[in-house]
């Protein structure tokens, strides 16, 4: 396989991680923000004038708001599947087109797009009075977030497979240190009252700065790192380092053989995901529900899971073999459902969000460095 040298995988994987930073920062700003959002829009969107016993009826049916509907679906939903309003299947339904448009016309061309699609997303929300305008930024936000899989796949891109582990490892402390900071940013920024229309148009200002901010340092600074579309790796060179060493190279080939399925890979990460995902989105509107959480509540409860997740991700994941890595999230993550199913104290609470700390720190990073050991570099995308 075509190589990178180090200084140029390390300034790439520098590119790469910065620019995560700031995408995730950005993007968990709203994290504790959910339960209040809709509760102001709620509010907002609510009849004007008084309903007496006598038209309650049709002032009901005549004054259902958006909000009002959705949120009486979701319940219905909710009592089937226990699932909240950010499960963001939009990014489900996006991820597949992104990857293989950045297979075609390049990782780089393709980040800037989702960059584009991002900064329409955030401006919807600093321009949201209302929850139509709320949803259609979430919604433009999950069809154009590509940022993950496309940095995945740019690491993956400059990694072979005696560090990909640990450029995995990388890429999930960029999440764990986002989620340390991220959530309780954002709980302080939504305290400050730009727009009397949006209280929240300060945090989503914010938001776009750092989103701008990120894709102005992309354009500058990030190579091109698909094999088919770059310089970066050298053919020649690996190639005549293998007819130098065919002594040193042959008995590597039974070492790299793997048994692991792709398919099974690919069904256990959507397995996981589906409820992992679907319990980090409700665990905000659980807390206000149990405990009467406030923002700030929600974002150090946030900024503890990230803390942890990111000492674990430093002194623990990098160094694990993934599959171990796999198991003890797994592990984990079922006591931390089972420990919230019961949950009815605040210190329970955060024994909990331990257990999801250490699911959050092992098990995506390892299934990615199992499932990019698998993949051919023409699959890779």
């Amino acid at each position: 396989m075509a190589g990178v040298d180090p200084a140029t995988r390390k300034k790439v994987l520098r590119v790469i991680s910065i620019s995560l930073l700031l995408d995730l920062i950005s993007f968990t700003f709203i994290l504790p923000l959910f339960p209040k959002l809709l509760e102001y829009y709620r509010d907002s969107e609510a009849p004007a004038f008084a309903v007496s016993p006598e038209n309650a009826p049709q002032a009901q049916i005549q004054t259902q708001t958006l909000l009002q509907t959705i949120l009486a679906y979701l319940n219905a939903y909710k009592q089937s599947f226990d699932r909240k309003i950010d499960s963001r299947h939009d990014i489900a339904i996006a991820s597949p087109i992104i990857g293989r448009i950045s297979d075609r016309y390049g990782r780089r061309n393709a980040l800037l797009a989702s960059m584009t699609g991002n900064i329409f997303s955030v401006l919807l929300w600093i321009a949201a009075v209302d929850f139509r305008t709320f949803l259609a930024s979430r919604v433009v936000g999950g069809l154009s977030e590509g940022n993950v899989q496309l940095a995945t796949a740019m690491a993956t891109d400059i990694s072979d497979e005696n560090n990909r582990g640990s450029t995995m490892a990388i890429i999930g402390a960029c999440f764990s240190i986002a989620f340390s900071f991220g959530p309780m940013l954002g709980a302080y920024l939504s305290s400050i009252e730009m727009v009397a229309r949006n209280p929240f148009a300060t945090a989503a200002s914010v938001s776009l700065a750092l989103i701008v901010l990120e894709t102005a340092y992309l354009w500058a600074c990030l190579p091109e790192t698909l094999p088919s579309k770059t310089t970066l790796f050298s053919d020649s060179s690996a190639s005549e380092k293998q007819k130098d060493k065919p002594a040193q190279r042959q008995p590597d080939t039974p070492a790299v053989q793997r048994t692991n399925s792709f398919a099974l890979l690919s069904a256990i990460h959507f397995v996981f995901l589906l409820f992992f995902s679907g319990m980090e989105s409700s665990l905000s509107f659980m807390t206000y529900d149990l405990f009467g959480f406030t923002s700030a509540n929600n974002g150090r409860l946030l900024g503890f899971v990230g803390i942890v997740a990111s000492i674990i991700q430093g002194g623990v994941t990098r160094r694990m073999p993934p599959l171990r890595c796999v198991r003890i999230g797994v592990v984990t993550c079922l006591a931390a459902f089972m420990i919230l199913s019961r949950v009815s104290t605040v210190s329970g609470l955060y024994a909990a969000a331990t257990c999801l700390a250490i699911t959050s720190a092992t098990v995506v990073t390892g299934l990615n460095a199992l499932t990019s050991f698998e993949a051919h570099a023409a699959e890779r995308g």
